[in-house]
This record gives C-alpha cells, structure tokens and sequence, in this order.
C-alpha cells in the first residue's frame, strides 16, 4: 500500500531535528565547523547510535549539530525551505513546525530576525510548491527552553509574530525540574492575550508534569503526552480512568504522539521496549485525540509516512484508522475553523482516492 500520496497534518516536529543531513554537512562545511563524520552515511550511523539509545538525555546530544548550522539567517532561511519541500513530498497538506529561535543567537543573531528567516524560508518554498500546483501550509510555533531562565521573553516575542506565521507558544527541554508551574505568569498572560499554548508533558516526566502542564501552563494540546497512560488502572477486562485521563480524554486535548521517537527515548519503558508495547492503541481505543507525529526527522530517521507504516505493523491499522488519526491532527490545528474544515475535507478526499 502506498501511503506517501495520502494527505497528512504534522503537528508536532522540530525545525532543528528536521535538518538534511547533506545541509548538516554542507553548512558545517562552509562555516568550518567539526564534525563526528563527513560523509552521508557515516554521519546518520552516527546520528542513528545516539538516536536509539533508550535515553532522552543521549537523544538531545545530537542536536549541537543542528543548532550549530542556524546561527544565520541564510542557514536557517536554508532548513526552514527544505523543511516544507521534504513535508510536501511525503504527502503533508498542513504542518505547524516548532523550535526555539533563543538556540539560533549564540552567534550573535537576534530571535526576530531567526524568525523572520524561517518565515521567509517556509514562504519560499511554499511559492515553488504552489507553482507546481502543490498546495502546503506551514506554520511556526515558537517555542522556549525552560531551562534556560527566558521563557517570558520568547512569549513575548510569540506574541509578537502571532500576525505574521506564529501560531502558538511551547516550552521544550528537560520536564524535571523545569514544570510550567515556575512560569505560571507567563502563562496566564498568555491566556489573557488569547494565545494558544501546547507544553513538552509525559515525555520526559510522569502525570505531575501534565497536570502541571494543564493547570498552570493553560495547554491546549500536550507535547507526546505518551505518560498520561500512568493514570490508567488495569479494570477486569478494561481500563479505569484516573481524574487528570478523564479530563484529558473527555475535553479531546490532543496527544501529540510521536511513535518512533517515543521508542527511542524510552518514553514507554514501563511498559516495554517494543513499538507494539507504545501505549498509543490503548489511548486510541479509549478514546483519546491520538495524533501521529514525527517530532524529529533526522533523529529517529523516519517521516511521517514511515511513523504509519510502524503503527500498522504494531497494531494491524488499516486506513480507516489511519485517517482518523489525520483528522484529529486536522481538528487541533491551531488555526480558524475554517481552514480546520477545510484540511478535513482534504484529508477526507484524499483517504477517499483509491491507492
């Protein structure tokens, strides 16, 4: 079966962990940068060791990579184009891509003008792509490093581009230690200022961290969120569901899941250390607003098209489901209703076109 031609919705993916390996390389290059390898392959064997390993800590080591070749406007108009060239070829319609703009300024390059770059670079492509008759939307979430004591003034600046390309704020990095509770005023500032927010919760922390995540930091969505499955309890021959999985299935707050990703970092150890141990068929049979997402490309080589093919060989899905999980990524979308109904409808014609 051919799944690449199906249209898909990418929520959750991070602008540096998408980055060509031939870009990593070649920007590398030009700015004289070291690298652990200088040919294609050599680095992704390298990149793939870390990747899988079991441990979100090693995972992020690979990520001074990336965020090395983004400390120009040129680098990062560079992988924000080929970001939207490569989700167009593997069949995504609509995708909100996130990262932090702060990661772009060692250098000495402003966050506004990191994020105009992207903005160019994602408008650029998405012009080529139209006059090809391929019609893409890409959005950017910004989001900031909760470690890294400037989460106030990345929202600000959200707020700031929210006209301009920025539909959402996020914080990523370390969840222990680091709950949206400490920026509970950043939140609620951000909910005055009618700003959508989705939080890093149940990926690198347990249940604390998504309820923190969905009483302090207002979160509409939840980043992987995998872990909210610790607050259900084996029932006979169900699942009983505890108060913060009731309130999450109940009021559809989207997972956005990343399977592959999930894997390799351990996210569901408890439960083992197989793709068909993930908790995402017991969240999807549940009830839960499951998405497929690929969080980061390069990292866990995979796209999004190869994150469904894994879930239908873990859990025997057949289209069917596979459009259901394109349709809750359709209806979470920060964006108006109009243009959610209008990705649905995509969605639903496209699932409809024989393969």
């Amino acid at each position: 079966m051919e799944l690449t031609s199906l249209p898909k919705v990418s929520l959750h993916e991070h602008l540096d962990g998408c980055v060509r390996v031939e870009t990593v390389i070649d920007l590398s290059q030009q700015l004289g940068l070291p690298l652990p390898a200088d040919t294609v392959e050599a680095l992704e064997s390298w990149i793939a060791e870390r990747a899988d390993s079991k441990s979100l800590e090693r995972y992020l080591e690979i990520f001074p990579l990336t965020t090395a070749v983004m400390q120009t406007e040129a680098g990062i108009h560079r992988v924000a184009r080929e970001y939207v060239l490569d989700q167009a070829a593997d069949g995504v319609i609509h995708a909100e891509v996130r990262w932090a703009p702060e990661k772009s300024t060692e250098q000495g390059l402003s966050m506004e003008a990191a994020i105009e770059a992207a903005s160019a670079g994602i408008a650029e492509a998405t012009r080529e792509l139209a006059a090809e008759g391929i019609q893409i939307e890409v959005t950017q979430i910004v989001s900031a490093m909760r470690q890294e004591h400037r989460v106030d003034e990345v929202a600000t600046l959200a707020l700031r581009y929210r006209d301009s390309g920025v539909v959402a704020f996020d914080i990523a990095g370390p969840e222990a230690g680091f709950a949206p509770s400490l920026f509970t005023d950043t939140f609620d500032r951000l909910r005055r200022e009618w700003m959508p927010v989705t939080i890093h919760a149940g990926e690198g922390d347990g249940l604390a961290s998504i309820q923190s995540a969905l009483q302090d930091g207002h979160a509409l969505r939840l980043g992987h969120g995998v872990r909210i499955a610790e607050d259900l309890t084996a029932d006979g021959d169900g699942w009983r569901l505890g108060r913060t999985a009731e309130w999450v299935r109940d009021r559809s707050i989207t997972l956005e899941t990343s399977p592959t990703s999930n894997l390799h970092t351990g996210v569901f150890a408890a439960w083992g250390a197989e793709m068909a141990d993930h908790p995402f068929a017991r969240l999807y049979d549940l009830g839960f607003a499951v998405t497929v997402n690929c969080d980061n490309k390069l990292m866990s080589g995979t796209t999004l098209t190869r994150e469904l093919a894994t879930l239908q060989q873990a859990f025997g899905y057949g289209l069917a489901d596979l459009e259901q999980f394109q349709l809750n990524a359709a209806a979470a979308l920060f964006a108006s209703p109009e243009v959610r109904a209008a990705v649905a409808e995509r969605i639903r014609a496209g699932f409809a076109t024989p393969l």
